[in-house]
């Protein structure tokens, strides 16, 4: 276990080194390997990463399927409030975006702490970071890569998840051998 942990923290530290410059944070997802969730985080903050959340009990996230059923941006998000208020709890809600009128839409709402631009390219993730001007928090994900994720944090995103840093990083192939 702790050649995965070793290997995470360079992967990390490369898409970390990718943004320098920038003010864009590097963050990994939820997605990771089962009964390693705490080891491959720890991992990402030890290679210069955020975490961008551990469950699903410290952030509301609002996916597109969310959305999808709820019957929109605005429903889904007053949906959350609602539930958060019943509940008496204080998270904050992100809400999964997938083009620049869903952007429009959330900031309408205005109940998103962070607005993510889902499967954008760079050139709509700067439009969309110009739309909300500084007036949420900022997400990029889907297809980012260690190729593209300077394109990215050039935009003036705040957050630049990376699915990769947990869920597809290949752990060091150790054995031990005893010789008589």
């Amino acid at each position: 276990m702790h050649a995965t942990y070793e290997w995470n923290s360079n992967t990390t530290r490369k898409y970390v080194d990718a943004v320098k410059g920038t003010s864009a944070k590097v963050m990994d997802t939820r997605k990771t390997t089962p009964l390693l969730r705490s080891l491959e985080k720890q991992a990402v903050v030890t290679g210069g990463g955020h975490n961008h959340r551990f469950g699903l009990f410290d952030m509301i996230l609002i996916k597109d399927n969310h959305v999808d059923s709820a019957g929109g941006i605005k429903a889904a998000l007053e949906k959350a409030k609602k539930y958060l208020e019943k509940n008496n709890l204080q998270l904050p809600i992100e809400i999964e975006t997938r083009t620049l009128a869903e952007v429009e839409e959330a900031l309408s709402a205005g109940t998103a702490n962070r607005i993510m631009f889902d499967n954008f390219t760079p050139l709509l993730v700067k439009e969309g970071v110009n739309l909300v001007n500084k007036k949420t928090e900022t997400e990029a994900s889907g297809g980012i890569t260690l190729q593209n994720i300077r394109d990215y944090a050039l935009t003036g995103v705040d957050c630049i998840s990376v699915g990769a840093l947990t869920h597809s990083v290949k752990s060091l192939d150790l054995s031990l051998k005893i010789i008589k």
